[in-house]
């Protein structure tokens, strides 16, 4: 399945057709928007915890040396944008669904390798043109990542890149999803049958129709928001709006509660988008590093894909304070409730999968074992949002910024590193240092909590979110204020402990490779393993692999080793 022709350094690196490469693209790409995006909620928490206080080293590009109210709703709203739409998802689902989907089906390459190109650099594209928003007069799009008009179609120039970036980001995510069904579909190898497949490829392909199903709404709305903005359309600008003093020319009866569920139609299914590969990569890790098989395999699986199913039918429960009225209320109150049962459902079984296992503690475990008890946190957390009683009080303060954080910065984040300390070997050839992954783990925890935690309490006690000045200016706020220093001290230290794993890849890529890289270092036993490492270009594997078995079969009795390939013909078989 080799292929030996040559090829340029602009088709091989740059426009590369080749999966692997377009999946290491995302990779680096997606962790430079992450550490850009981080770099902004450092900015903001030094404004939190010092408002009256200039920003030091930094201070000169800002004025007064300070964050403005706007500039801080800038970086807030640039803040959420950039890690979803330009980090998480794309780490996620184009870095490791382009890189490992094909290896672990057995296939040579994505079905449409050419549109696989397309879709990375329309993402790259995207990101280019929204970041272009802080060059701008006004500065970067300001209305918070979800955009709400009328807010945003009266905001600066800056807004109108921000839609103009995300209608590129739904067209990666569009032909990047659509590519990763028909890869599984069609390419599978002989014998992989639909119950054999790694649970993280069925998470990948439910996250995938997720993707198909839900942005075409979202993009038609920042469309008609567009308009809005440059062709002065009343989508969903109201008449008689007064701004600044003055009537706005917008007389078409525009609706801005119209936008509301449009972009929550997208975004509510969106989180499972987050999570949903996260828990694919977890169940891969756990059971390696359990040596038995997960427990309930079957009921993973039925669970991820009622769990897409549903998550269209919450994303109500976002407006509650919008007036929809008790019958409604009720509904979304029923679904949310009903949603939770599948996320039991997978956490369950990954937990129970830890019984009786032989768990070897390695970077990737601990990461893995970390993502449980992170996302039940933020799930238990979400559960008073979903009820309509509980939300008016909590809407819109730190606790929902808590809540989200914990499913994806210790959740989703925590699976990310899982997953590249998993599957570096079979990228590079290298193992990444243990020592320094593990002191990499280890604050990383800690300071994830120190930030998240007292958030929860803020929130409690009913301090909104985007207040420049982190609640100093209210009254109710000043029991919990003091919170904000410890946050900020935690957030700063958090961003210290990623030096280590920066400096485990710098080392690692660098470090002279063994002459014939163990293929499988971790003794796995689904087929990505069964290829060299890193493996062949454009081919992937030397010669076509076969299924005989399921992915998790470990410590099987009778067996020589305490591991059972998929691609390996034993005696059983």
């Amino acid at each position: 399945m080799s292929s030996n022709h040559k090829e340029s350094f602009w088709t091989k690196y740059i426009f590369s057709i080749d999966h692997k490469v377009i999946g290491i693209q995302y990779g680096i790409t997606s962790l430079l928007f992450l550490l850009f995006g981080f770099s902004l909620v450092m900015v903001m928490r030094w404004q939190l915890a010092y408002p009256d206080t200039e920003i030091p080293i930094i201070g000169w590009m800002f004025e007064n040396r300070m964050l403005s109210p706007d500039m801080y709703n800038s970086f807030g709203a640039m803040h959420g944008t950039i890690m979803i739409f330009l980090g998480v998802v794309p780490i996620i689902v184009g870095a490791f669904g382009n890189y490992l989907v094909p290896l672990q089906i057995g296939a040579c390459d994505m079905a449409f390798p050419k549109l696989n190109m397309a879709s990375y650099w329309c993402y790259l594209m995207g990101g280019i043109v929204m970041l272009m928003g802080f060059v701008l007069p006004g500065g970067a799009a300001s209305s918070g990542w979800t955009s709400y008009p009328p807010l945003s179609v009266v905001a600066t120039a800056g807004q109108t890149v921000w839609l103009i970036g995300m209608l590129f980001l739904i067209a990666s995510s569009l032909l990047g999803s659509m590519n990763i069904i028909v890869t599984i579909f069609q390419l599978r190898a002989p014998g992989l049958t639909w119950m054999k497949l790694p649970f993280f490829i069925w998470a990948q392909l439910v996250t995938s129709f997720l993707l198909v199903l839900a942005f075409p709404p979202l993009q038609a709305a920042g469309i008609f928001q567009l308009m809005d903005r440059v062709a002065f359309t009343s989508f969903f600008m109201p008449s008689g709006l007064i701004v600044g003093g003055g009537v706005t020319s917008y007389a078409g009866g525009g609706s801005p509660l119209l936008w509301q569920h449009l972009f929550w139609f997208l975004a509510h299914p969106e989180v499972y988008v987050l999570i949903l590969p996260a828990m694919g990569i977890v169940s891969e890790v756990i059971a390696n590093n359990t040596r038995k098989p997960l427990w309930g395999y079957k009921p993973l699986v039925y669970a991820v894909i009622f769990l897409g199913f549903t998550s269209f039918i919450v994303w109500a429960h976002h407006m509650f304070l919008t007036g929809m009225g008790e019958t409604m209320s009720k509904f979304f109150a029923i679904t949310t409730m009903i949603i939770s049962v599948p996320s039991v459902v997978i956490l369950t079984c990954l937990v129970i999968s830890l019984w009786g296992g032989s768990i070897r503690f390695n970077t990737p475990m601990l990461f893995a074992l970390s993502f449980l008890p992170m996302f039940g946190m933020g799930g238990v957390t979400g559960l008073p949002l979903g009820l309509p009683l509980s939300d008016i009080h909590l809407h819109d303060t730190y606790y929902v910024i808590s809540h989200f954080h914990y499913v994806v910065a210790p959740g989703t984040i925590f699976a990310i590193f899982a997953g590249i300390y998993f599957w570096f070997p079979k990228i590079t050839g290298k193992k990444l240092n243990e020592v320094l992954g593990k002191i990499h783990f280890t604050f990383s925890l800690i300071f994830m909590n120190g930030i998240f935690f007292p958030m929860l309490l803020q929130g409690l006690a009913g301090v909104s979110r985007r207040l420049a000045d982190g609640g100093q200016s209210y009254a109710h706020a000043q029991s919990v204020i003091h919170y904000n220093e410890f946050m900020s001290i935690s957030a700063w230290l958090l961003a210290l402990a990623q030096i280590p794993f920066i400096i485990n890849i710098i080392f690692t890529v660098f470090r002279k490779r063994d002459e014939v890289p163990d293929p499988n270092p971790w003794q796995a036993t689904t087929l990505e393993w069964a290829c060299p490492s890193p493996p062949i270009g454009h081919g992937n594997f030397e010669t076509e692999p076969t299924v005989y078995r399921g992915p998790y079969e470990y410590s099987v009795p009778g067996h020589e080793k305490d591991f059972s390939p998929q691609f390996e013909k034993l005696g059983d078989k």
